[in-house]
């Protein structure tokens, strides 16, 4: 589930605790789909700090000054990130959603199409971002994040952990 070499978390007891706290559920959506349920995560205290804590680890000292939380699950995790790692917190939402001025950002979904929003003004030019999702299926909307960002001239970071609908490797060459 996650990618443990690459960040150097391999042997780290919390992902096992992580991992066994995300239920799945089969054919859901629709068949041959894995569901990923992390409301289960999230009723689990210990399980649910251990996940947000591993990122704020990682990022703490890394100068990031915006967390972009796409909807709806980005909500869950990256309003905790951004405050421990002293960053302001900036929903990616669908259309129609936030009131006031927005910009927006098209993308492709695996079954159909998408639009990602933020309000004008919420991230300055040169501002660092993280970009917080649950999970990478095409990349589409990650993508489509980098390229709202990308509009403001923010300098982002993506972070990818595949939960096996991709391979997390295999993402990079497809991106913007």
């Amino acid at each position: 589930m996650f990618a443990g070499d690459q960040n150097g978390l391999q042997g780290d007891p919390r992902l096992k605790a992580i991992s066994e706290a995300i239920r799945v559920v089969p054919h859901f959506p629709k068949p041959g789909i894995m569901f990923q349920d992390i409301t289960t995560l999230l009723l689990d205290h210990k399980a649910f700090k251990d996940a947000v804590d591993i990122f704020v680890d990682r990022y703490r000292d890394m100068d990031i000054s915006v967390v972009a939380g796409v909807e709806a699950r980005g909500f869950m995790f990256g309003p905790s990130i951004a405050l421990a790692i002293g960053a302001k917190f900036v929903p990616l939402r669908k259309p129609r959603k936030l009131p006031g001025e927005v910009i927006s950002e098209a993308y492709v979904l695996e079954y159909g199409t998408d639009c990602l929003e933020m309000h004008v003004g919420a991230v300055q030019p040169g501002e660092r971002a993280l970009v917080i999702d649950d999970l990478v299926a095409t990349g589409g909307t990650l993508c489509a994040a980098i390229r709202l960002l990308g509009t403001t001239q923010t300098k982002w970071k993506a972070v990818v952990y595949s939960c096996g609908a991709t391979p997390a490797d295999k993402l990079f060459c497809t991106f913007c």
